[in-house]
């Protein structure tokens, strides 16, 4: 990528050596920095020639999930309450074709019990109207959990209004039900091998958001239940749970708090 970069950025899929290290260009940048006459290169938006950044990866929970497809043993299963793909381990006999056939690698052999797992989606959680665990614990608050096929969910206005959220590897034709805002300093070739052609789109409106996207950004991890519905207004993000209470109010422009000199942290 970059130019001068080898990596496979161009290719419709991604090549089977970044399947085999699932971290790499995660923890390590693509490349090495050039330094010339004692200088290192610097960086610039829109992109870094030299990048990194961490993309979570969990289930996908897809609407044509390639493991229930695959599986001999009949062992996978979609929920039609809320579209979460789970394994009857009582069923599993630890055949791994659901290893095999799912493209985003997720489902893992358990040596141990002789079966295979997943991510359940916290289902018991969403039973009671919570976020998953993943969503309810990121300390960076990037996440936001909600229905997709509600036109009033903060998740349909990102992924089908605005068009901001992008699914990964929309290629492969699960119709992956995780979404991704995708990050503005790596190489557009490479991101839209991960995220589609909808990447440019998605970029320049994250870049410069509406009033109603800036607000919708604010509930991210904003609170544990999953939002139904949402208001944005002139001061405040307010998000709404399934029965139409206040779920969470996050003001857009946090107050600015300066502490007094006497209480100053200086080492």
């Amino acid at each position: 990528m970059g130019g001068e970069s080898t990596r496979p950025g161009a290719q419709p899929v991604p090549a089977d050596e970044e399947w085999r290290f699932p971290n790499i260009y995660e923890d390590t940048t693509n490349r090495a920095p050039t330094i010339a006459q004692g200088v290192q290169e610097g960086a610039q938006l829109p992109e870094h020639r030299v990048f990194f950044f961490y993309l979570q990866r969990i289930c996908n929970h897809c609407t044509y999930p390639a493991c229930l497809a695959a599986c001999p043993r009949k062992a996978i299963y979609k929920r039609d309450e809320d579209g979460i793909v789970l394994i009857d381990q009582a069923r599993c006999r630890g055949y791994r074709k659901c290893v095999e056939a799912c493209p985003y690698k997720k489902p893992m052999f358990r040596n141990n019990l002789g079966v295979s797992e997943k991510c359940i989606g916290c289902y018991p959680r969403i039973e009671q109207g919570q976020v998953a665990r993943c969503v309810a614990a990121c300390v960076g608050k990037i996440r936001l959990q909600g229905w997709i096929d509600e036109p009033q969910s903060p998740i349909y206005y990102l992924v089908r209004k605005e068009k901001v959220a992008l699914p990964l590897y929309p290629q492969f034709g699960t119709e992956p039900n995780v979404y991704y805002i995708p990050p503005r300093w790596v190489p557009r070739p490479y991101l839209r091998q991960l995220f589609g052609p909808g990447v440019d789109d998605a970029i320049a409106k994250y870049a410069n958001p509406s009033p109603e996207l800036l607000g919708v950004l604010q509930l991210f991890g904003a609170t544990q239940k999953i939002l139904a519905s949402y208001e944005v207004t002139a001061s405040d993000a307010i998000g709404y749970d399934d029965s139409g209470a206040v779920a969470v109010r996050v003001p857009i422009n946090e107050q600015l708090v300066a502490r007094p000199e006497i209480h100053l942290n200086i080492t």
